[in-house]
């Protein structure tokens, strides 16, 4: 037996709640019924029997038109029993395949543009830098030209010595032959 005399709390169970336009749709249909029944006290009959049903066959079409309209845009959350407005929210808009305009300049996001900027910007770099007018082409060039000159000179160096290497090996031949005879 629950505690406190109270019947089970159905703890389990899913809750449910009424939608606006259901509720809307319930006050529509009370005031159409309210109507009726103020005609019928006016004219009576069977005439007015019948109106019931044909109204509430069009409430139910109605209905049915706000249930299409929920299944094309689902609501999240408390989206369902709050209206809220937001002037930022766009709604989304799906275009039929007839309607896209696939000959049309195609918008590039903004992370596609930057992509483009960024790879021509690379290749106008390239062109300064292979013609020499970059700083670092600059830097490099100079430094080119340094490291050129220093292996001339080792070069210029190496030669020297291999000429006085020479000349000091056909002294030596000269002496040696000349203490053989």
């Amino acid at each position: 037996m629950p505690k406190g005399g109270r019947k089970g709390g159905h703890k389990g169970r899913a809750r449910q709640y009424t939608s606006p336009e259901e509720i809307d749709a319930q006050l529509q249909a009370e005031k159409q019924k309210a109507r009726e029944d103020e005609e019928q006290g006016e004219g009576g009959g069977d005439g007015a029997a019948g109106d019931p049903k044909k109204e509430k066959k069009s409430l139910d079409s109605d209905e049915s038109e706000d249930e299409e309209d929920d299944y094309q845009q689902k609501r999240k959350g408390v989206e369902g029993l709050v209206d809220i407005e937001n002037p930022n929210r766009v709604a989304q808009t799906t275009e039929k395949v007839t309607q896209l305009d696939l000959d049309g300049p195609k918008e590039l996001s903004r992370r596609e543009r930057e992509e483009i900027e960024k790879q021509k910007a690379k290749e106008r770099y390239m062109k300064m830098h292979l013609a020499g007018k970059t700083e670092q082409a600059k830097a490099d060039l100079a430094r080119l030209a340094i490291i050129r000159k220093q292996r001339e000179e080792a070069a210029r160096k190496k030669e020297e010595r291999k000429a006085k290497d020479d000349a000091a090996l056909s002294g030596k031949r000269m002496q040696s032959l000349s203490l053989n005879k």
